[in-house]
């Protein structure tokens, strides 16, 4: 369709992992038309086979940087380079970011400054300012567990914790070392949300206590850019709102008599 949206889809690859693949380009094709697909990282490097067999699969781009320092990352500079480039050069609409790294915290915000939508994509240790700087974002390692869960019987393998990049013992590459990490957790709480819930409805209910269900939901996620009823369990809004036992809801005919309006209010004491 003509008014279908247009995004750019850049993968930071040095700070993600290849496994997250299908979740990035199943919730990137949810937003719109992914017309530029491009993936940075050092190609001549054994870390990033696990994703070469992901490139011609999701049509992506691989972009070649080398590390010419150790412990520096140059695929940060390079998608920040790109991405300016798109901006000034290519009609798109918003910019999908994937990366766990704050670098890209002042270029989230120079793109939405220039009016573009921007959706963040990372695991859950990503920085605060990052987060924040998107307007949605994607938690990927929560999504990830919610779509694999694992056999009760089954005991997981010890996480752990990523290599510190670049980081050399005696002139060598080390190899990094296991060290056991705490399952990720939502980035914002599921009480934090429910606060917010609870103080929206105070402010915006109508006289008899009622508010739309959608005009809620907006008003969450643009209060938490990583914000998705997914990271708790749920896979609607409305189911989300449900589980709470302070509110109910309703549903009513909307004006064309064939679809239904949801509308949800405190209960009374």
């Amino acid at each position: 369709m003509d008014d279908e949206k247009k995004y750019a889809l850049l993968i930071d690859a040095d700070n993600v992992s290849s496994r997250y693949i299908e979740i990035v380009t199943k919730e990137a094709q949810t937003l719109g038309n992914v017309t530029i697909r491009r993936i940075y990282g050092d190609w001549t490097s054994s870390s990033k086979n696990s994703w070469k067999d992901s490139l011609l699969e999701n049509s992506l781009s691989p972009i070649q940087q080398y590390n010419y320092t150790v412990g520096k990352n140059s695929s940060d500079s390079a998608m920040i380079i790109d991405a300016m480039d798109i901006l000034y050069t290519s009609p798109v609409d918003g910019f999908i970011l994937v990366s766990s790294d704050s670098d890209f915290t002042r270029l989230a915000m120079r793109l939405r400054e220039s009016g573009k939508h921007v959706v963040g994509m990372g695991e859950s240790k990503t920085p605060t300012p990052f987060v924040r700087a998107c307007e949605q974002f994607k938690t990927l390692d929560v999504l990830y567990k919610n779509n694999n869960p694992q056999p009760k019987n089954s005991s997981p393998e010890p996480k752990t914790a990523p290599p510190e990049r670049g980081k050399r013992q005696n002139g060598k590459n080390a190899e990094p070392e296991k060290v056991p990490v705490k399952d990720a957790e939502p980035i914002t709480n599921l009480k934090s949300i429910k606060a917010m819930v609870i103080s929206l409805l105070d402010e915006n209910s109508d006289e008899d206590g009622w508010m739309y269900l959608s005009e809620l939901g907006n008003m969450i996620q643009k209060m938490y850019s990583d914000f998705d009823c997914r990271n708790y369990g749920y896979h609607k809004f409305g189911k989300l709102i449900e589980s709470f036992p302070e509110l109910q809801t309703r549903k009513d005919d909307s004006s064309n008599g064939i679809t239904k309006i949801v509308l949800v209010k405190k209960r009374e004491d």
